[in-house]
């Protein structure tokens, strides 16, 4: 299953901006580019409190070390338990609608740039390390792309025990 932000992959590069419009020379997306981001946000919208939560423990899955930023999060090992974490739900629903917020200012500059500075000095203040942004860039926009539903069935597939499972049949009698 495909969607807009697919198109944003085959372009490595943003459409050109004056630096005027665009700051000292940062790259910007086109007007093109933003409709087919605004479009790909739809796919997840909907839901983002439980896509919080699957790119969370996506996140914890590929980077255990990134658990050690989290303090309520560090010493969890099953993954199980944070899924159905309040905690990590309600930080998930605030990075999400901190990310519906940017998509929604894509084409309000001077607002984007304000939420992102506000959202550096924040996480400056809690010591997270911004090499995980990039992660975390790359798991939105994967679930932009495929849509949340596959991953969805993904995660509650690994959940289920081995005898709950469809392809697993139970032969004891």
């Amino acid at each position: 299953m495909g969607c807009a932000i697919s198109g944003l992959a085959a372009k490595a590069e943003f459409g050109d901006r004056t630096t005027e419009e665009s700051g000292a020379g940062a790259a910007y997306p086109s007007e093109d580019q933003i409709q087919m981001i605004k479009e790909s946000w739809k796919v997840i919208q909907d839901d983002i409190a439980k896509v919080g939560i699957i790119m969370f423990v996506r996140l914890f899955e590929t980077h255990p070390e990134c658990k050690d930023v989290f303090f309520l999060f560090r010493d969890v090992e099953d993954l199980e338990r944070l899924r159905t974490s309040r905690e990590l739900r309600a930080h998930g629903l605030r990075v999400m609608s901190l990310i519906e917020k940017s998509v929604a200012r894509l084409d309000q500059l001077e607002r984007l740039e304000a939420l992102a500075l506000e959202l550096g000095k924040s996480h400056y203040h809690y010591n997270a390390p911004p090499k995980y942004y990039s992660t975390m860039f790359q798991l939105v926009t994967s679930l932009m792309k495929h849509g949340y539903e596959e991953e969805s069935n993904r995660q509650s597939h690994l959940a289920l025990s081995p005898k709950g499972r469809p392809d697993k049949k139970n032969t004891a009698l």
